[in-house]
């Protein structure tokens, strides 16, 4: 599981507004692939926006994506990218 930090809920729409996916490709996601979600409050299901970038980037890049979050987390903390964030902090 992600560590704590690394999370942040966010609603189906305003991560498709990050990603630029529609909502409904986010929602597709959390089914194929497993999403974490948080939980639910009114109609909106809350998603990890780490997660769904990690699954996000993934797919872009033409690499299989891993089928569990623990699977994405473990990618997420090899990236090339994020090790250069954690020097430039």
């Amino acid at each position: 599981m992600p560590p704590e930090e690394d999370t942040e809920p966010v609603t189906a729409a305003q991560a498709g507004n990050r990603l630029g996916k529609a909502p409904a490709t986010i929602r597709y996601w959390a089914i194929r692939y497993n999403a974490r979600q948080f939980k639910r409050v009114s109609r909106a299901m809350y998603y990890d926006m780490h997660d769904l970038a990690v699954i996000e980037r993934e797919i872009r890049h033409g690499h299989p994506v891993p089928k569990t979050p623990e699977g994405r987390a473990a990618i997420s903390q090899r990236c090339p990218l994020r090790a250069a964030e954690r020097l430039a902090a």
